[in-house]
């Protein structure tokens, strides 16, 4: 007796469109906005409970203030003061920690090098340096590049060297088979391979600089009557006018964001993601 075959049914698999909350779910922008104005409510809620407008001004005060301050006041000046100079010492931090990275990937002696500056360095905090950049450069723009490098340098190399040790041998290989040695080595094989490491530690350096910025100028502005943000922080807080302190806070943190959105997200974007090295 002769067994009929019969074909396994075939299932469609119909694509439904996504509705109109899953596509506004899907923008990254718009959750975050909407994280920012959830925010803003909890602490527009909280200021008018305590109603205490020294200790914690409403968010309606500070936005009044921040206004008040970005159109009449200082504001704008002494914030493109701070970004002037973090970007100088950035710059500088960034290239020594490539030199020291790429020393420490080409020769021995250079990984060695790196090994014992990054024990004996990283660990200290830049702002802890500040006395010594006092006595060394005086009060001036020389002594926040000099705690701004150490700031950037140690966490950018330390991730820089990291991922040059991730790349995989046959990626080296190839870059030993078409000639490739030196610093030519070093920028056509090896930082394209370890750009995730590389990136993460430049925001890591970013971080630490900004901060350690706003601390510095604080101490500058108590030392010299001058400075950007921090100055503007440090004076406000002064007169009592802590809605201003709070506006001057919200700047440091709105300055990163723009950083982090239209800088870094963008070289994210235009490289790891797009060669496909991260989600």
């Amino acid at each position: 007796m002769k067994m009929l075959e019969v074909d396994p049914p075939v299932l469609a698999v119909v694509a439904r469109p996504l509705s109109p909350w899953r596509r506004l779910a899907d923008i990254t922008a718009l959750r975050r906005a909407l994280i920012l104005v959830g925010l803003a409510l909890l602490w527009q809620v909280y200021a008018r409970w305590a109603d205490n407008p020294l200790m914690f001004p409403t968010f309606t005060d500070t936005a009044e203030a921040f206004w008040d301050a970005l159109v009449r006041g200082s504001l704008l000046e002494k914030s493109w003061t701070s970004v002037k100079v973090l970007m100088i010492g950035y710059s500088i931090g960034v290239a020594i920690a490539f030199t020291l990275a790429g020393l420490a990937t080409a020769t021995r002696l250079g990984e060695d090098l790196l090994a014992t500056l990054t024990s004996m360095f990283n660990p200290l905090p830049a702002i802890a340096l500040l006395p010594l950049a006092l006595l060394w450069f005086g009060l001036g723009t020389p002594s926040l590049l000099f705690v701004l490098v150490h700031a950037v340098l140690w966490p950018l190399a330390l991730n820089a060297s990291a991922g040059f040790s991730a790349v995989s041998d046959t990626l080296r290989m190839a870059g030993r088979n078409y000639g490739l040695t030196g610093w030519r080595y070093v920028f056509r094989i090896l930082i394209p391979a370890a750009f995730p490491s590389i990136l993460t530690g430049l925001k890591i350096g970013w971080a630490f600089a900004w901060r350690t910025l706003i601390a510095a100028e604080l101490v500058f502005g108590v030392a010299s009557g001058s400075g950007g943000l921090g100055w503007f922080i440090f004076e406000n807080k002064n007169r009592l006018e802590t809605a201003s302190v709070f506006a001057g806070l919200g700047t440091v943190i709105l300055i990163g964001l723009l950083v982090e959105a239209l800088v870094f997200r963008t070289i994210e974007t235009r490289t790891v993601r797009k060669w496909g090295m991260q989600r």
